[in-house]
């Protein structure tokens, strides 16, 4: 509860919604969508983007939304689902959703969440304590089908989402756990991967270093299909 000072000043400090943590739950909910009513619970055993926007009919959203719906198909190939949010009605989604498959020709093949309360967007850290616009809302998470935050990307009002980048993030999440290893950067499916390194240093008289395994910390290996 928000603490008030001597001077009968109001402190919200203690109300503040703290910004979710990588490995940690990902916050619960039920909410209307242009698919019908949706929970966050409805989505485990699968991966899920979950991903917000500050507005409908605003272009750079747009333009994210025709990328994410030409991706929906790979999305799925990795079993892995789109939710998409933003504080407007669902009224607004519908004639949005509307708009983009009339002047664009793309289908939306993904729920939207309405959150007019703000009450999600705050659960998951996305505004800023009293906030009263939606402004500040622009996060993606990805959330395995355990329920728990595996990744988060922010992103300013005025830069659009590399679609194709979510799409590396969620193959390179699945394969690290499945296998145990590492992805090094610029890593796209079908590339070598890191070995997970000892926990202690090896015998230097038993380790020759190679082109692929130039020291003991750093040893490329071919992925798993």
């Amino acid at each position: 509860m928000a603490e008030r000072h001597e001077d009968g000043m109001r402190d919200d400090r203690s109300t503040e919604a703290r910004l979710p943590l990588l490995n940690e739950p990902a916050p619960p909910f039920r909410a209307r969508t242009t698919k019908g009513e949706k929970s966050l619970d409805d989505y485990r055993g699968r991966w899920l983007v979950f991903f917000a926007h500050p507005a409908d009919f605003t272009p750079v959203c747009a333009s994210e939304f025709i990328a994410f719906s030409k991706a929906y198909d790979a999305f799925q190939a990795l079993d892995c689902d789109l939710l998409g949010l933003s504080v407007d009605s669902l009224f607004s989604h519908i004639a949005w959703v509307s708009s983009i498959h009339d002047r664009f020709g793309v289908e939306v093949p993904f729920p939207i969440v309405e959150d007019p309360s703000m009450a999600i967007a705050r659960a998951y850290g996305m505004l800023h304590p009293g906030a009263d616009s939606s402004a500040t809302v622009r996060a993606s998470l990805v959330i395995d089908p355990n329920g728990l935050i595996r990744a988060i990307t922010w992103y300013p009002m005025n830069v659009g989402r590399n679609v194709e980048e979510l799409l590396r993030l969620v193959s390179a999440l699945q394969l690290s756990e499945r296998e145990q290893v590492f992805t090094p950067a610029g890593w796209t499916p079908g590339d070598a991967v890191l070995a997970t390194p000892p926990l202690t240093a090896p015998d230097p008289k038993a380790w020759s270093p190679s082109g692929e395994q130039p020291d003991w910390y750093y040893r490329l290996e071919a992925a798993n299909a």
